[in-house]
């Protein structure tokens, strides 16, 4: 089985059937919702997830960011002091959101 490392756009290396999907891919605008790669991608999410509606987001970042906006009341979130979201995501929520981010130490749980 062929693994893909998915932990970090900086590690991760697309397979060949990854490439050649890129390349044959539809294209269209998605802020006018005129790309059909990028809707199917949001509908199959949301589809897997029974959810009503998925949104691609261009990074890991970004994606982190409004996670946190649509699931605060845009004071406060607790956040553990060595998680990722506090030492690697370079206050995207704070400036985005508004929101401010406190770190509360943890007992060491292994992650």
């Amino acid at each position: 089985m062929i693994r893909v490392d998915l932990r970090s756009d900086t590690v991760t290396h697309p397979s060949p059937e990854m490439r050649r999907a890129m390349y044959e891919a539809e294209l269209g605008d998605d802020v006018y919702g005129d790309d059909p790669t990028v809707n199917h991608l949001q509908e199959r999410a949301a589809e897997l997830l029974g959810k009503e509606a998925g949104l691609f987001v261009s990074s890991g970042t970004q994606g982190t960011s409004f996670n946190a906006c649509a699931c605060s009341t845009r004071e406060e979130v607790l956040v553990g002091d060595q998680c990722h979201i506090m030492n690697n995501e370079a206050g995207g929520s704070m400036v985005l959101g508004s929101i401010v981010l406190y770190p509360i130490q943890l007992m060491n749980l292994g992650f």
